[in-house]
């Protein structure tokens, strides 16, 4: 999908491109290896093609959705022990919501990003700090 964006980004001279990876991605999960592995493809793969093209005017980030109470997560473990243990480990001490995450990727998509790229923002309520 990027591939076939980038060609009309660059050709109109600016362009912004936000993916959704993980914090798995960023910093490994316990029983998660090949979901992290692929998250942290998402990201080594933004970040390079962000440096490619950082001189075109498009700009590339992630967003890195930590723990979010959403189906998949009540049906992977249906008993709540499990978001229970999250949000316990999360120092704002909730999961997040789907509503956390549109205003940064929006804000990312935005004019007032445009010096931004390479970027992978965690959005997890400090689960994973990192500086």
């Amino acid at each position: 999908m990027t591939r076939a964006v980038l060609a009309r980004m660059r050709d109109e001279g600016r362009g912004r491109v936000v993916s959704i990876a993980s914090d798995a991605g960023r910093v490994g999960s316990s029983g998660e290896s090949v979901y992290a592995a692929c998250k942290g493809g998402v990201i080594a793969f933004s970040k390079s093609v962000a440096r490619e093209l950082a001189s075109t005017g498009i700009t590339l980030n992630c967003v890195c959705p930590g723990p979010t109470d959403t189906p998949l997560l009540a049906a992977i473990e249906d008993t709540g022990r499990l978001a229970k243990a999250l949000e316990k480990a999360i120092p704002m001490r909730r999961l997040g919501q789907p509503e956390d995450y549109p205003g940064l990727i929006a804000f990312l998509l935005s004019d007032d990003a445009a010096f931004i790229t390479g970027q992978v923002i965690s959005v997890s309520g400090g689960l994973t700090m990192h500086g």
